[in-house]
């Protein structure tokens, strides 16, 4: 999946993340993003409440959720998830983390995606179920 570099920072360095990282090899499940995932697959979005980019890309993880059945789309106020943030290294908002049925980090963007990339990446996460 690729993003664009557009993002608002989270109060640490910029760059941008297409994948590995800190927080590759994390199961995220129900506790670690206070709601129920996919069955399927996760499209999990970190934002901030006046990232422009945030709201654009909401919309398009909705329709892409919406389009295949066992998909979820979780978005975490990154302000309010600190925690979290640091342990996924996530600098910038939005960032996408699209995640397999058991939890794992397939991919990863930040920036505002194209709807065709989040449905590639999605594509790679739901191939082993």
């Amino acid at each position: 999946m690729r993003g664009q570099d557009t993002g608002h920072d989270t109060g640490r360095g910029a760059g941008r993340h297409t994948g590995g990282g800190r927080g590759a090899g994390a199961f995220l499940g129900a506790v670690e993003l206070g709601a129920e995932p996919g069955a399927r697959a996760t499209l999990v979005q970190f934002s901030s409440a006046f990232c422009q980019p945030c709201r654009a890309t909401r919309r398009i993880l909705a329709e892409v959720a919406a389009m295949v059945d066992g998909v979820a789309h979780i978005e975490i106020d990154a302000e309010r998830n600190l925690a979290l943030v640091r342990a996924l290294g996530v600098e910038k908002t939005p960032t996408v983390l699209v995640l397999d049925a058991a939890g794992g980090i397939v991919r990863r963007a930040v920036g505002m995606p194209r709807k065709a990339d989040v449905i590639a990446a999605l594509g790679v996460a739901v191939a082993g179920v």
